[in-house]
């Protein structure tokens, strides 16, 4: 036999019930465990295996793939969906949701209407920047994205496999494809498995990442013929695949270890499923997953998927709380069945109906009707944020926010004032090196400086070294930079630390490596002060990672080190926006250390001046979440842009001593 067997052609009931288990376990984790279930991983082969099957059919039948009919067909069963529950997200998302989130769900709409969304949240997932994002009602279109890139991409890896096998080679084409896809599944779960163990939150939504589990059910698609088991064999795989589907889960940490080697266990179930219903019996799966009941629920699973996470998104925001009752949770799984089965025949099965080669142009206007209101409603928002921080802008006045001011200067607060945490003339909530991109990401290497206040004749050179931590005090130093003629050089790696050590493996590879590259140039060009933390958190002691990193600048320049801020728990502008400042606030017990750090801490060099500005940010009792109208920290605990400006002048008193100006 020159080929592989081709398989019959036949409707699989079975994974229509699959696909409803999947679904229902997604969302039975989501709203009741807290956690993922791998249910997505159970559509990603699923997709592999039909996909693959009936491309393969396509080009044995006509020789081509047509491609725009293939592409508008996908567009036909997708779209309808998606774009009503993006739709209907924008505007739930605007009624129910604080406005400090609408700018990061606008973005993701766009990423989730475009099937770019894992490329976002991976990003978001290592940029630590935006780690402190609130759940978004969209983060689920993510698995609909890696699929949407699948569809698009796998005919041209059947195309290949067919030039390959009839033009190059003259070999069986399905042998070729096998060859093909097996040379696939290998490179990708290997990439998976270096990924996972090197950067898991990244390869948690990398498609390559991702790649090797189409494959397999590719592979699968081509070897079913050859997979026949007898019945008794077939019954025990059958429901032994079925209980790993349902329990990955509650065996594996998903979020935290997938995909890897990992997510075998679930496809495995899948591919178990399909083996056994090969050779189904009375007592075998297929029978309860082939049954009226499931294929009902697999055929609305995909609205079912689209409408669940929404729901619950918008249920934690409109009752404002973080977990679900028994009964609250059915009611969302009702209400979600409920739209799945409206939404389907109202939207996709009208639309599915049109012909994808007779009605073509029909078919692109109704799916751009689709499109054009989801891109134009969330372009409008986008406009609309944009004007109304223009007019705060009018109306900013810097009496009404004081922040420290009103500690250090004792003064009093204007009233009924809303609290912000940046001047509105200001394009980011960050400090402004970032915007200049004057930073190594986390997962980057190298070393950058770059130099503010005053450069052209400084009196002084600061080196502000270190992470975020030391960063986010860089719009103080701003401040009074060019009054002292201070020049600011900034050396900062996100999620890094000066430190000769990695806090039990808290920090990065690339975090060491960074600091032994800082050294250098700090001891070549050594700067007047080396502006830097003192502390992590609410440590009780300097921790001797730094203690030993000062000692390398004895004799070459000294050590600014000032006390870390005290970590609040919670982001606080959503806190106070929504539950008002009080119920943010926390006792400075819980969040910072009795004794002084450095008053607890025994062989600290001499080439060291400590800090302690923790009185600004607590009294005796409370730490606050506003001062002065002004929100303390942009997130749970990093300084504020506009608060960090109004530390200047007691911050500046402090670098005055520090660098002899004043006594």
């Amino acid at each position: 036999m020159n080929d592989l067997r081709i398989p019959e052609k036949k409707f699989r009931s079975e994974l229509e019930g699959v696909r409803a288990v999947a679904a229902l376990l997604v969302a039975i984790y989501h709203i009741w465990l807290g956690t993922v279930s791998g249910g997505v991983d159970v559509f990603f082969i699923v997709s592999g295996f039909l996909i693959t099957t009936s491309l393969l059919a396509r080009m044995e039948r006509e020789g081509r793939i047509r491609y725009f009919e293939y592409v508008i067909g996908l567009g036909r069963r997708l779209f309808p969906l998606a774009f009503i529950v993006l739709f209907f997200s924008a505007i739930f998302s605007y009624l129910f949701l604080s406005h400090l989130q609408w700018r990061q769900v606008i973005s993701e709409i766009f990423a989730s209407a475009f099937y770019f969304q894992n490329w976002k949240l991976a990003t978001d997932a290592v940029d630590y920047l935006a780690q402190n994002n609130e759940a978004s009602p969209l983060q689920h279109f993510w698995a609909l994205s890696i699929q949407g890139q699948f569809y698009v991409t796998w005919p041209l890896v059947i195309f290949i496999a067919f030039i390959i096998a009839r033009k190059l080679f003259k070999t069986p084409f399905r042998k070729t494809l096998l060859v093909i896809l097996t040379t696939l599944f290998i490179a990708s779960i290997s990439y998976s498995v270096y990924i996972t163990s090197t950067n898991q939150p990244w390869a948690y939504f990398d498609t390559f990442a991702r790649v090797w589990e189409f494959s397999l059910g590719g592979i699968l698609a081509i070897l079913i013929p050859y997979l026949k088991l007898n019945k008794m064999v077939s019954i025990i795989i059958g429901w032994l695949g079925l209980s790993i589907i349902a329990l990955t889960g509650i065996l594996l940490p998903v979020s935290t270890v997938f995909p890897g080697f990992a997510a075998l266990l679930p496809t495995s179930g899948v591919m178990m499923i399909i083996i056994a219903a090969e050779n189904h019996s009375k007592l075998g799966v297929k029978n309860l997953l082939g049954s009226k009941p499931f294929k009902y629920f697999g055929s609305i699973s995909y609205g079912f998927y689209l409408w669940h996470w929404p729901l619950l998104i918008f249920y934690f925001a409109y009752f404002k709380v973080d977990t679900v009752s028994i009964r609250d949770g059915i009611i969302i799984l009702l209400v979600t069945f409920i739209l799945s089965i409206v939404s389907t025949k109202i939207f996709e099965a009208p639309i599915r109906k049109l012909s994808v080669r007779e009605e073509k142009k029909k078919l692109v206007t109704v799916l751009l009707v689709f499109m054009v209101p989801v891109l134009a409603i969330n372009s409008l928002w986008s406009v609309y944020i944009d004007q109304m921080e223009e007019l705060k802008r009018a109306q900013f006045d810097i009496i009404d926010y004081p922040g420290a001011r009103v500690i250090w200067e004792n003064i009093l607060p204007a009233e009924d004032i809303e609290p912000i945490a940046a001047p509105l003339d200001s394009e980011s909530l960050l400090p402004t090196f970032y915007a200049d991109d004057c930073y190594i990401k986390m997962n980057d290497s190298g070393v950058k400086v770059c130099s503010y206040g005053e450069t052209e004749n400084p009196d002084f050179t600061i080196a502000l070294v270190g992470g975020s931590h030391s960063g986010h005090w860089f719009p103080a130093l701003e401040q009074f930079a060019e009054e002292l003629k201070i020049q600011i050089d900034v050396y900062n790696k996100d999620g890094c630390r000066f430190s000769t050590t990695d806090f039990n493996g808290l920090l990065s590879e690339t975090c060491i490596e960074w600091n032994e590259l800082v050294i250098e140039p700090l001891q070549e060009n050594p700067p007047d002060l080396i502006f830097t933390t003192a502390t992590v958190a609410n440590g009780a002691t300097v921790p001797e990672g730094y203690a030993e990193m000062w000692r390398k600048f004895e004799g070459i320049t000294n050590i600014f080190a000032i006390r870390d801020t005290p970590r609040m728990g919670e982001d606080i502008p959503l806190c106070v926006e929504l539950n008002g400042e009080e119920e943010c606030n926390v006792d400075r017990s819980e969040v910072l250390a009795e004794e002084i750090p450095w008053d607890n801490t025994v062989g600290l060099p001499n080439n060291v001046y400590f800090a302690d500005m923790s009185d600004y940010f607590c009294d005796e009792d409370t730490c606050y979440s506003v001062i002065g109208n002004v929100l303390v920290y942009r997130d749970s605990h990093h300084i504020s842009t506009l608060y960090s400006m109004t530390l200047a002048e007691p911050l500046k008193a402090h670098i005055e001593r520090a660098l002899g100006l004043k006594e």
